[in-house]
């Protein structure tokens, strides 16, 4: 009787390329799905759950990210400074001003597991405000979206 085996990928085993994703009018939580899917490997043939099989992904224009409807005003971010009762809410409309590469990071990082392979994951994203970023060395290649921004 003959049994297929499923092949197992090894640490060893992984390459990974490297995508530049312009953000330029996309919607955060569709951008972010696909930048997760990207960082976790789960686009290759090869994907295996408990090793880091993903690409390094760069991400320009960051500052230009939208959100649909109300969302830009309703949704908040909360951040805890480590002190007794320290609790922040930060607004979208303000963090998309101050610190644009975060919104992107927060987004793509609650699609990532929540342990030591998802921290391992998110340092693979390189998230920069405007067209300059400094990873021509490694000759990235463009990215066409699954679901582009309909505006």
């Amino acid at each position: 009787m003959h049994q297929k085996i499923t092949k197992s990928l090894r640490v060893e085993d992984v390459q990974s390329d490297w995508w530049v994703v312009d953000a330029a009018g996309q919607t955060v939580g569709r951008l972010a799905t696909q930048l997760a899917t990207l960082l976790r490997g789960k686009h290759k043939p090869s994907f295996t759950p408990h090793i880091d099989g993903g690409d390094h992904v760069v991400v320009i224009n960051a500052e230009k990210v939208v959100m649909q409807g109300k969302r830009a005003e309703q949704k908040e971010y909360f951040h805890n400074t480590g002190f007794p009762g320290g609790g922040r809410m930060r607004p979208f409309k303000d963090l998309i001003v101050s610190k644009p590469e975060e919104v992107v990071e927060l987004a793509v990082k609650g699609m990532l597991p929540k342990n030591r392979l998802g921290k391992q994951i998110i340092k693979k994203l390189k998230v920069y405000r405007g067209e300059e970023h400094p990873h021509e060395a490694q000759q990235p290649k463009a990215f066409t979206l699954l679901y582009p921004s309909n505006n």
